[in-house]
């Protein structure tokens, strides 16, 4: 086919879409409403993504945690009672990390949290007082290791840790509440955690919220390990062991542990892996009875959990991509009926199978493809509209345009191949004759 022919049947084609602006625009419905559900979904996911991605490495980039069990061990298959045999975490442990594992550039210990329901208690000050809020113990490594920045103030010494030292660093969320409103330094003040009286030395700065949703990420309160210890204890939960008597008592804590600059984490990992095997005397063929967690392994979590979503949101657009396209069938066919002493004209002017073939096939094809470009138009819309009403982060990649786009297309000749092929297959003489 010559080129000036093409651009004659495309401009055909555009024509009879535009000479008919309803029935065009009620066919490609179907087609609008997936496009849209595809644009405008994956623009969530991924800024979600994103902003989940951006939560986790202000946790810290090369952070390995020791947990008695989190949430990656119910992937494995373990069982809740399997897990709650395991045994508690210790300071002890943390020492010998560091002592042993050559490849750890630092260690902390994280009381009140990890493997157990946290430590939470009220924060206050004068006649001011905040809502629950976690309360953890840590070493002095804990601001380091985490690579949380302060609005104010310090963090506290090792000195202050090994010498009980009464003092406590702010999140957010209390600083807010007992001082931001009114103005006040809060760094020195006295407040009172619980029934125990602190000096705030320090307060942190806002951290990301996943999703733009305020998940309590900073709800909480930062005092030395050994201050925890004096003031809760052993402060931990016992569960029952299935139906039977036997109980088991768990201790929020876990270990974090940073590499030395150099080292790569796999290294880092089995070091402390074989440190933490032989503290709890596990012979060759025991399985872990600890979970060693990780950035990678969090985010290979999420990227399944956000694998199958997007999987879903394809099927589930898939079905309205194909209502749309039958439709698109249904009138290319009463199109081609009407169109039958036309198509005869033609035939009897010199057109070929081919060329009629292609008009009705880029008839179907501009049909869907406006739909959608309606489609991520209207998708890009709705995104943009939940970011600015909810604050809920999104991102458009240029991708997703290109898959609604592919997709409009390809229902547009999946769909329209029939009544093109039906146009082409006329007799003209039959054709001419219709009435």
């Amino acid at each position: 086919m010559r080129a000036t022919l093409i651009t004659e049947v495309i401009a055909m084609a555009f024509d009879t879409v535009r000479s008919n602006k309803m029935r065009s625009g009620l066919t490609v419905l179907g087609v609008v409403i997936g496009i849209t559900s595809i644009v405008g979904m994956t623009a969530m996911i991924r800024g979600f993504d994103e902003s989940l991605r951006q939560a986790i490495r202000e946790i810290g980039p090369n952070l390995i945690f020791v947990q008695r069990f989190g949430l990656l061990s119910f992937t494995s298959g373990a069982t809740f009672n399997d897990l709650i045999k395991r045994p508690n975490l210790s300071v002890s442990d943390a020492r010998a990390i560091e002592a042993q594992a050559g490849s750890i550039r630092l260690v902390d210990v994280q009381l009140g949290v990890g493997g157990a329901p946290p430590t939470q208690e009220r924060v206050f000050y004068r006649d001011l007082r905040t809502r629950l809020l976690v309360v953890f113990g840590t070493t002095e490594s804990f601001a380091t290791g985490t690579a949380l920045n302060l609005e104010a103030g310090r963090f506290f010494t090792g000195s202050e840790v090994q010498a009980r030292s009464n003092v406590v660093v702010l999140g957010q969320t209390p600083y807010m509440a007992l001082f931001a409103a009114s103005g006040t330094d809060p760094i020195g003040k006295m407040v009172r955690v619980g029934s125990e009286r602190y000096t705030v030395v320090g307060v942190f700065v806002k951290r990301p919220a996943v999703g733009g949703f305020n998940a309590g990420q900073d709800d909480f309160v930062v005092m030395p390990y050994t201050a925890y210890q004096r003031q809760f204890g052993l402060r931990g939960v016992t569960v029952t062991v299935g139906r039977s008597t036997n109980t088991r008592f768990l201790l929020p804590m876990q270990i974090a542990a940073v590499p030395r600059e150099g080292v790569p984490q796999s290294v880092a990992i089995s070091e402390v892996q074989q440190v933490m095997r032989s503290r709890h005397g596990l012979r060759l063929d025991d399985p872990d009875d600890f979970d060693l967690v990780t950035q990678d392994a969090i985010l290979q979590l999420w990227d399944r959990i956000s694998q199958a979503t997007f999987l879903a949101l394809i099927v589930i657009s898939s079905i309205a991509l194909m209502v749309g396209g039958i439709g698109v069938m249904a009138i290319m066919s009463i199109s081609v009926t009407e169109r039958t002493r036309e198509i005869g004209v033609r035939k009897a002017l010199g057109a070929r199978r081919t060329e009629i073939l292609f008009q009705f096939l880029m008839e179907a094809v501009i049909l869907t493809s406006l739909g959608g470009l309606l489609g991520i138009v209207l998708g890009s819309a709705l995104g943009w509209a939940v970011h600015l009403l909810s604050g809920f982060p999104i991102s458009l990649p240029w991708w997703s345009f290109a898959i609604g786009l592919g997709f409009s297309a390809a229902v547009g000749i999946f769909f329209g191949m029939y009544p093109a092929f039906k146009a082409s297959r006329l007799d003209p003489i039959e054709a001419l004759r219709y009435e």
